[in-house]
């Protein structure tokens, strides 16, 4: 029993190895898996004190189980055996299927990471590149919603800096979750995207496996109250005008909806920009007929490399005003009791009615709108015929710059001088010709709203 034993150097390390992976599975993992749990709760409880919906429970279950949950649900089992029958595999292999779906798009949300970091970058990046305005909006109104309805806030799509604009400007009332495409599924920028609360959706699957998980996600959030984010377009705008809806999250949100169900309130939010930060890679794209964007990393990198350098030289001048309305909510419940049963694509009309009405009209795309049809303008008619451009929009939310319309010609004239897309020739304002597309790109926002 007492005796000396001699073993291997490899054997001794290899036993040494498996006793420290044990200690520490058994041990230390739970611990400091304890030690961050008891953290997170203690920011939760601290930021839902401020917030006025605050964070769902559904938000702050562990990944691990969520995926579970969405794997074994009867209607994703039926979707698998489905799926096994159909395409000849056994109902395992089908069954990972699922479970890389459900990976991949169920996200693992970090009070810590939102509150803390996201909040303060949305605040800063938004405040740093844009002048940034609260258009049309009932804040009594949205105070009020019904606590225990599910808010889903439904936006126009005209640039990346709208997840980030309305993330900053709705983090008193709560966490977002969005839907985001696969330009997000690019490691490190992915874990922090799923960290943010947003979930990964595959744009161009058509398998019905798939569909199935993603809509048992969409519902199962829905249902537990998450405040979620979409943009019904389906993507971005490549000619600035509002597109005609997608159905596909909308109809996952009102598909399977009972009328004594959780209520779903989906509140219009409309963006406007002096200038959107990716408009010449939207119009290359309208312009070839696809929507496949050319944005090489390198050209991105100099952008910004670019502003840092004018920034840091006292060069730098803001990108005009950005502009958010958010509309009256529409119910769901009431949706429901007139149409008889869920219509998403009457309802997905409806939203879009409701986020035109509402889009901001802001100096740049005034100042386009007018000399989107003409050569040249005198600068002393310049003010008149903006004024002019108002008055066929008379129900529009116009945000004019310290309430001047001169001010606003002058602001507007200066970005698009500083653009090349107009230049100054004596006492005209002449439209350089190459550069007309960019001017019914900006007036295009705007166009619907003329009477």
């Amino acid at each position: 029993m007492m005796q000396t034993v001699e073993i291997p150097v490899w054997l001794f390390g290899l036993i040494l190895l498996f006793a420290v992976v044990t200690f520490a599975s058994h041990f230390l993992f739970p611990s400091v898996r304890w030690f961050f749990r008891r953290r997170m709760e203690r920011v939760v409880k601290r930021v839902n004190k401020r917030l006025e919906r605050p964070i769902e429970p559904f938000k702050l279950a562990r990944r691990y189980d969520m995926i579970q949950r969405l794997i074994y649900d009867p209607d994703v089992s039926q979707a698998i055996a489905d799926h096994a029958r159909r395409n000849g595999v056994p109902e395992n292999v089908a069954f990972e299927q699922a479970r890389k779906y459900a990976r991949e798009i169920v996200p693992s949300f970090s009070a810590t990471a939102y509150f803390g970091f996201a909040i303060r970058l949305a605040r800063g990046l938004s405040n740093a590149l844009y002048r940034v305005r609260l258009g049309y909006h009932d804040d009594a109104g949205l105070s009020a919603l019904d606590k225990d309805a599910t808010v889903v806030f439904v936006m126009n799509h005209r640039s990346n800096m709208d997840y980030v604009l309305v993330t900053y400007l709705a983090a008193e009332r709560s966490a977002l979750a969005y839907a985001v495409g696969e330009w997000a599924r690019v490691w490190p920028l992915s874990r922090l995207i799923k960290a943010m609360g947003a979930y990964f959706i595959r744009r161009k699957s058509r398998g019905d496996l798939y569909r199935r998980v993603l809509a048992r996600y969409v519902h199962l959030a829905t249902q537990a109250g998450v405040t979620q984010a979409m943009f019904p377009e389906g993507g971005l705008s490549l000619d600035g005008r509002l597109a005609a809806p997608k159905l596909g999250l909308l109809k996952y949100i009102t598909d399977g909806y009972e009328k004594d169900g959780r209520e779903v309130l989906f509140v219009p939010v409309a963006l406007n920009y002096d200038r959107v930060l990716e408009d010449r890679i939207l119009m290359a794209a309208d312009a070839a007929g696809t929507r496949r964007f050319r944005a090489r990393i390198s050209v991105v990198a100099g952008f910004f490399v670019k502003q840092l350098w004018l920034r840091l030289s006292g060069r730098f001048h803001r990108f005009g005003y950005a502009a958010v309305s958010f509309g009256p909510p529409v119910s769901l419940r009431a949706h429901v009791h007139k149409c008889g049963a869920p219509d998403a694509e009457v309802l997905a009309k409806e939203l879009m009615a409701h986020i035109a009405e509402i889009v901001p009209v802001v100096p740049v795309p005034l100042l386009a709108s007018v000399m989107q049809d003409r050569d040249s303008i005198s600068k002393a008619d310049l003010a008149g015929l903006m004024q002019e451009e108002l008055g066929k929009m008379k129900s529009a939310h116009v945000h004019m710059p310290r309430g001047e319309i001169e001010y606003s010609a002058e602001i507007a004239l200066k970005h698009l001088n500083e653009r090349r897309i107009l230049r100054n020739e004596g006492d005209l304002i002449v439209v350089d010709e190459k550069q007309r597309f960019a001017l019914r790109y900006y007036a295009n926002s705007i166009e619907h709203l003329k009477s």
